[in-house]
């Protein structure tokens, strides 16, 4: 048992001690699947904080020879399985985190030299008569266990894009890293000595025009998980079973930490924020912060095509169609905005459709992080509507249809350098925007359907919130009132009858030749 070789299950076992634990040992039956397969090399990128160091622990604690993890997988899924006890601590496990070694060097090249002496130093401990002579090539000392000895080895890397994110200039130790990577999982040597490889990281594996650099990898990522999507975070099942014990109300966890959907899972959790808001028993941004404001920032503010008009649009609730399949997970070759809204994806900023190629702005707590960054940049007119929003409610609420009109004529002429005003899309935008607030309210639909059509924009109060229903109909060079009577030719009242009694009809009209909007609100 080492530091690096055969570790300890002490990591884990804190995991699954904690106050919340969820379990994810289905993973394991998986990764016994393809154990000594062509499919053996997996890299798994997820966002900072979903989950990543814990489920490398768990891989770690499930196979490593250097201890007993029967009681702590004991009950768990991976228990239930039929392979669970064909493999559980029966190999050589090499467990390495990159970002921990980076601290232990003063600079890429040498975190190289750290790692590699590292776990040599314990190999000679375990195999001394193997390894006599001097080693510095980590895959070198490897292949001589497993040739003279026929040692087997599972290589758990965490963070193993770290010197990719943190040292993205220093092409000479990224060369050297790939090299020393390619030693380790390519080549038919290394394929007698590598029975398993699991790596995870944010981003997945550098492309080199359009081939991975270890194209033997199959990969699992924000924008295609496949199999593997049910260990991404939480499911909602999972959250429903935290907030009946934690007493927390679900469509409010919900709001806040949801909206990553995949074809093979649909409405999943970040982990870290739903584990924090159960135990401190309050919603709020747990998965940014200043770090990440900055990042954010240094990312929407690059000057590419439509970009800034494309992250408006995606702040105000809309979706934009991108080609997540040209960004070649290199940070040093973002060149438009495609490579910059395919970044967001991978950390966790927006979530992806993967059947429409759209992306969007998953949840509540993604949201504050973008209106936050927002109101760091020089993005001043869109600061001042977001700042501005919480009047207009107010206004609405109040049925002054004057002051309404004059916010969105406000929205409107600050918006027109970067928005096009010609359609009844263009006003839903602007439309969203200037109500930005109101999800703070209201559960906030487009093109609900209702009656005998779609409502433009529907605003139905969020659980315990005592504000009135609005169905807002949008019209383009017509006129208010008509907006009104369409609301109430499609009978969309009906459809709202559980908000009887509390139900504003709002109509907006933008004229064309005059630039002016007006506005007719009616309780209904």
């Amino acid at each position: 048992m080492g530091q690096y070789l055969n570790p300890d299950n002490e990591g884990f076992c804190s995991t699954v001690s904690s106050q919340i634990y969820v379990d994810k040992t289905g993973l394991l039956d998986f990764l016994n699947s393809v154990l000594s397969t062509e499919q053996r090399y997996v890299c798994v990128s997820r966002p900072r904080r979903f989950g990543k160091t814990i489920a490398a622990k768990m891989v770690a604690a499930y196979y490593s020879k250097g201890c007993d993890s029967h009681d702590l997988f004991c009950g768990k899924a991976i228990a239930k399985a039929e392979s669970y006890e064909k493999h559980i601590n029966r190999y050589n496990v090499i467990l390495l985190d990159i970002a921990y070694m980076r601290t232990k060097a003063r600079n890429a090249t040498e975190t190289l030299t750290v790692l590699q002496d590292a776990v040599i130093e314990e190999l000679k401990e375990m195999y001394p008569e193997t390894l006599k002579g001097d080693y510095s090539f980590l895959p070198n000392a490897l292949e001589k266990i497993n040739k003279e000895l026929g040692e087997r080895f599972i290589v758990v890397i965490d963070e193993w894009d770290a010197l990719f994110r943190d040292d993205k200039f220093d092409n000479k130790a990224q060369d050297a890293y790939i090299n020393l990577l390619r030693g380790l999982f390519k080549g038919m040597q290394s394929q007698n000595f590598i029975l398993l490889a699991y790596i995870t990281g944010i981003l997945p594996i550098k492309r080199y025009n359009s081939e991975s650099a270890l194209n033997n990898f199959w990969e699992y990522t924000m924008v295609s998980p496949q199999r593997l999507a049910p260990y991404v975070g939480f499911t909602e099942g999972e959250v429903k079973a935290l907030c009946k014990r934690f007493d927390m109300d679900f469509s409010e966890t919900r709001r806040w930490y949801d909206g990553y959907i995949f074809n093979r899972q649909e409405h999943v959790y970040c982990p870290n924020s739903v584990t924090k808001a159960m135990i401190s028993g309050e919603f709020s941004n747990y998965w940014s912060g200043t770090v990440a404001y900055e990042s954010l920032k240094a990312y929407i503010t690059l000057d590419f095509e439509d970009l800034q008009k494309d992250i408006i649009n995606l702040l105000a609730g809309g979706r934009c169609k991108i080609d997540a399949d040209s960004f070649q997970n290199d940070l040093t070759k973002i060149t438009n905005k495609d490579h910059v809204l395919t970044l967001l994806i991978h950390l966790g900023y927006l979530g992806f459709d993967s059947t429409t190629s759209e992306v969007y702005v998953p949840n509540e707590e993604v949201r504050n992080a973008f209106s936050g960054t927002i109101k760091e940049t020089d993005w001043i007119p869109v600061t001042n509507l977001l700042k501005a929003s919480d009047q207009l409610l107010r206004d609405t609420w109040n049925g002054d249809e004057l002051a309404v009109a004059s916010a969105i004529d406000k929205a409107h002429s600050e918006y027109t350098s970067i928005l096009e005003y010609n359609n009844e899309n263009s006003l839903r935008c602007v439309l969203r925007l200037a109500y930005y607030n109101a999800v703070n309210y209201y559960t906030v639909f487009d093109e609900l359907p209702t009656g005998k059509g779609f409502a433009d924009v529907v605003f139905l109060p969020r659980h315990l919130v005592n504000k009135p229903a609005m169905v807002v109909e949008l019209k383009y060079n017509k006129s208010a009132k008509g907006a009104i009577d369409q609301i109430k030719h499609k009978n969309y009242p009906a459809k709202l009858v559980a908000y009887e009694n509390n139900l504003l009809l709002v109509g907006i009209n933008y004229d064309k030749d005059k630039k002016k909007h007006t506005c007719e609100i009616e309780r209904f």
